[in-house]
C-alpha cells in the first residue's frame, strides 16, 4: 500500500494538477480569509470564511480525485495493480489517501497560518476555529471518497470530474429544498442528507459525535463501494 501511496503522491507533482490544486486553494483561500476576517476587525467572521471555503470543495476535490482512477482504467494500467500481491482495500485505500493526504496538508497549513495574525488580534475564539477546520477536514475526507468511488467507474476524467462535482453540490446544497417541502418527514430525510446541516454545531466550536459518525459511515460507504467496482473488475 505504501508503494502505492507514494506513486500517487509523486503522480501529483509530476503534473500539473498539485499545483493547480495548491495554488487554487491558497490564492482563494487568501483571498476570502482577509476579505472574511482580517478586514473585518472586531467583526471578522470566522465562520463565514470556512462556508466559503466548503463551496471552493465543489471546484477542487474533484481536481483532485478525477483521474486517481480514471486514467488508470482509460491506459489500462490499472491491470497491472489488480494483479499486483496487494488487497483491493490497499489499492483504494492508498489512492484515497495521496489526495487526502494532499488536501488536507495544504489545508491545515493554510489555517495554522491564518491562525496566527487572527491571534494576535486576539479575535478568534479558538474552540470555534478548530471546530471549523475540523469539520471542514471531514467534509472534504469525504468528498475525496465519493471522488475516489466516481472516478473508480469510469474511464472519462471529465465524466469522473462532472459526477463528483454535482455530488458535492448536491449534498452541500440539498438542505435549501426544504424551502419548498411542506412534508416534515421529508424535511427531516433532507436535513439528514444535507452536509451542511450537520456542519452547524462544530461551526458554533461545539463537538457533534453524531456528525462525525456520519462522515466518517459516508467515507467508509463510498470507499467500500468503490472497492466493489474494483472487485467485479478484477474477475471480469
Amino acid at each position: 500500500m505504501i508503494a502505492i501511496l507514494k506513486r500517487e503522491l509523486h503522480s501529483y507533482f509530476t503534473s500539473p494538477v498539485g499545483y493547480i490544486f495548491v495554488a487554487i486553494f491558497l490564492a482563494v483561500g487568501g483571498f476570502f480569509f482577509t476579505n472574511y476576517t482580517v478586514q473585518q476587525g472586531e467583526n471578522a467572521s470566522v465562520s463565514g470564511y470556512f462556508a466559503i471555503m466548503m463551496l471552493l470543495f465543489i471546484l477542487i476535490i474533484p481536481l483532485l480525485t478525477m483521474k486517481l482512477v480514471s486514467e488508470e482504467r482509460k491506459m489500462k494500467t490499472d491491470q497491472l495493480i489488480l494483479t499486483a500481491p496487494v488487497t483491493l482495500f490497499d489499492i483504494v485505500f492508498a489512492k484515497y489517501l495521496a489526495a487526502l493526504v494532499l488536501f488536507g496538508g495544504t489545508f491545515l497549513v493554510s489555517s495554522i497560518l491564518y491562525y496566527i495574525p487572527l491571534a494576535l488580534y486576539g479575535t478568534p475564539n479558538a474552540a470555534v476555529y478548530m471546530g471549523n477546520v475540523f469539520a471542514v477536514l471531514l467534509m472534504g475526507s469525504a468528498f475525496i471518497a465519493i471522488g475516489v468511488f466516481i472516478s473508480s467507474t469510469t474511464e472519462n476524467q471529465f465524466i469522473a470530474a462532472f459526477g463528483t462535482i454535482a455530488a458535492i453540490i448536491f449534498l452541500e446544497l440539498v438542505d435549501r429544498l426544504n424551502t419548498f417541502i411542506n412534508s416534515a418527514f421529508l424535511r427531516a430525510i433532507v436535513a439528514g442528507i444535507s452536509f451542511s446541516s450537520r456542519y452547524a454545531n462544530f461551526s458554533a466550536g461545539v463537538f457533534d459525535y453524531a456528525a462525525l459518525l456520519y462522515y466518517i459511515s459516508f467515507t467508509g460507504v463510498f470507499l467500500f463501494l468503490a472497492i466493489r467496482v474494483f472487485e467485479k473488475r478484477r474477475y471480469n
